[in-house]
């Protein structure tokens, strides 16, 4: 008999475990989910725009290869974000630099340069928000460029020595970027990188680059793994 009690108290415990982690799963205690944007296995949904740099998938990763005399590529995604938190692992090559877009748009038509109207930039170039993907010593990677409008960082890295150094050469880099209304932020393996406000886009499409390579240089590579994205309500914290 005292046997059977004890049995029938270990049943009752462990069931009141059981009704307490469903409860607690019921009310969100589970961290949100992400998504992912790349399925490991196919480009769909994807689309190359702005040059003529290749795109294929390895081994589970999204690899971006230079094309000698192409202009700057990006493989974007096939519909617009606006608020999200986005993350991804990326490994460039020392010699190449690279970058993502967010809240990105293509010119529709010829178009003079905001910056410099003596440029024109071609129907089918990709500009807006770019977290830049650079080696260490250039001290950019996290911080955002204004790609072929402003041409301008969205942020001063000048006193930031972490944020410089977040970037680790040859290795693969985990990123983070927040985009909530006005306010966009960038983590590089967890160390706080870009942080300001612009209210020039408030949604657009995401982009991988592959930068354009001088005369004779590369092929290089870039490559990308589990990117996943997470939209956001407005005013939701995080």
């Amino acid at each position: 008999m005292k046997t059977l009690k004890l049995n029938t108290k270990v049943v009752a415990v462990s069931f009141l475990a059981f009704l307490l982690a469903a409860l607690t799963s019921l009310r969100g205690g589970d961290e949100p989910k992400m998504i992912p944007l790349f399925d490991g296995k196919t480009l769909k949904d994807w689309k190359v725009r702005g040059g003529k740099a290749t795109y294929q998938v390895e081994d589970g990763m999204i690899v971006g290869m230079t094309v000698e005399g192409s202009p700057n590529t990006f493989l974007c995604t096939a519909r617009d974000y606006g608020d999200f938190v986005l993350e991804f692992d990326v490994l460039c090559d020392k010699e190449l630099n690279s970058g993502v877009q967010i809240r990105s748009h293509v010119y529709e038509k010829d178009t003079p340069q905001p910056s410099q109207p003596t440029r024109i930039r071609k129907a089918g170039e990709v500009f807006g928000y770019q977290c830049e993907i650079a080696s260490q010593d250039r001290g950019t990677s996290g911080n955002f460029w204004d790609e072929a409008r402003q041409t301008k960082w969205f942020d001063d890295f000048a006193t930031r020595t972490e944020a410089k150094k977040a970037f680790q050469d040859g290795e693969w880099n985990h990123f983070r970027i927040v985009a909530q209304g006005n306010h966009i932020r960038s983590w590089v393996n967890g160390i706080s990188c870009a942080d300001f406000r612009d209210s020039t886009d408030a949604s657009g499409f995401i982009g991988l680059q592959v930068h354009s390579v001088q005369q004779g240089a590369g092929p290089f590579k870039v490559r990308w793994k589990n990117i996943k994205i997470r939209e956001l309500k407005p005013g939701e914290k995080i």
